[in-house]
């Protein structure tokens, strides 16, 4: 999909949002959608996502830029004119009606009636696996239950594009995993246009096809699931997707696209630049734990720094070791348990690796706020 097919169907033009005329929520955030794409907008509480999602819908208005859908702007369009799919974290189903009554009602304000309508509910239901449950009523149902016939009423007029506002976050972790699995599975086999509100970003990187990350109201990067993780553009992006290790340092020097960051331990490491751009600068150096390992003769690693182990935390199928660097920031390593996983006691002194692709330098950043 090339950048001339997502402007072609979705496009967020220079988008602003103020609800005071003094701060705006939401700054010029520019965003093209193919048709058939899967894009989450991932961000904490406050950040600006589900304001977006509002303004695409139509139940809040632009204060600057325009929103278009196959180059026509929808800015100024009644929402019900927008031809859009939503589902909700509430489910929002009607709970006077059958499950039948709930997927025939959008069906009916289009004017469709008789047969035509009792084989579309039919498809639909029997699209998410509920193809017995017509006749019940909401309460009747579990949550994941519920969920799929919100899911089936957004879907069962056949819009161009779906929007999902949290719409995972009254279930439970295995609810969560199967709805997950469900709204892929339609996706790929109708082939409708999602864009997904979500502060979970586990649920971001297993469902999208892109990932823009907001912050502040501002889109701090867009990209593909795996150049989020393994390429994160700053600290924040960093922080927020995935586990992160931030070891403070100086950037002593720099090398095309490396960075070479001298840490509290006093080792030097050669990493990824990022965003740190100017020698003398305080910054982090940014590794994961599933990228960190403990030396051995049989490695051989540019980047080697030493630590004190304090403990470890046994996880099933893997063990978290924490360590702690001289001046007492921590740091977390994650390996496979197997029988080649070590072991140290309290007070050890141990020596780390982390290839240098595998570092990034990045400009300090304020801690994101608990949800």
């Amino acid at each position: 999909m090339d950048g001339a097919d997502r402007r072609e169907f979705l496009e967020f033009d220079r988008v602003q949002k103020s609800y005071d005329q003094e701060n705006l929520v939401v700054r010029n955030f520019d965003l093209s959608v193919a048709e058939g794409e899967f894009v989450t907008l991932l961000g904490p509480s406050g950040s600006g996502k589900s304001t977006v999602l509002m303004m695409l819908a139509g139940f809040e208005s632009l204060t600057s830029g325009d929103i278009r859908i196959q180059g026509q702007s929808i800015a100024r369009m009644a929402p019900y004119r927008r031809d859009i799919g939503m589902v909700f974290q509430n489910y929002a189903l009607f709970p006077h009606m059958t499950i039948a009554e709930n997927l025939a009602y959008p069906l009916k304000l289009r004017k469709m009636s008789g047969a035509a309508l009792k084989a579309k509910v039919q498809e639909y239901l029997d699209l998410v696996e509920l193809g017995g449950f017509g006749n019940r009523r909401p309460a009747q149902l579990s949550g994941g239950q519920r969920q799929r016939v919100a899911l089936a009423r957004a879907l069962i007029f056949e819009p161009r594009l779906v929007l999902m506002d949290e719409p995972l976050g009254a279930l439970d972790k295995k609810l969560r995993e199967q709805m997950q699995f469900e709204i892929t599975r339609l996706h790929k086999q109708l082939g409708f246009t999602v864009i997904y509100v979500t502060h979970d970003q586990t649920e971001a990187l297993t469902m999208s096809n892109r990932i823009a990350v907001f912050n502040a109201g501002v889109v701090q990067q867009c990209d593909a699931p795996d150049v989020l993780y393994e390429s994160p553009k700053n600290g924040f992006v960093a922080d927020f997707i995935g586990e992160n290790n931030f070891l403070p340092g100086e950037l002593v020097g720099l090398d095309g696209g490396s960075a070479m960051v001298r840490i509290s331990s006093g080792e030097t490491l050669r990493c990824r630049r990022a965003d740190a751009e100017r020698v003398g600068m305080r910054c982090n150096v940014s590794v994961r734990p599933e990228k960190l390992f403990f030396d051995s003769p049989a490695q051989s690693c540019e980047n080697r720094f030493h630590a004190r182990f304090t403990t470890q935390l046994y996880v099933g199928d893997f063990i978290r070791y924490f360590v702690e660097l001289p001046d007492g920031t921590p740091v977390v390593i994650k390996l496979l348990n197997d029988s080649a996983a070590p072991s140290f006691t309290e007070g050890e002194e141990v020596t780390l690796i982390a290839a240098p692709q595998d570092c990034s330098a990045f400009e300090p950043t304020d801690p994101i706020p608990e949800e």
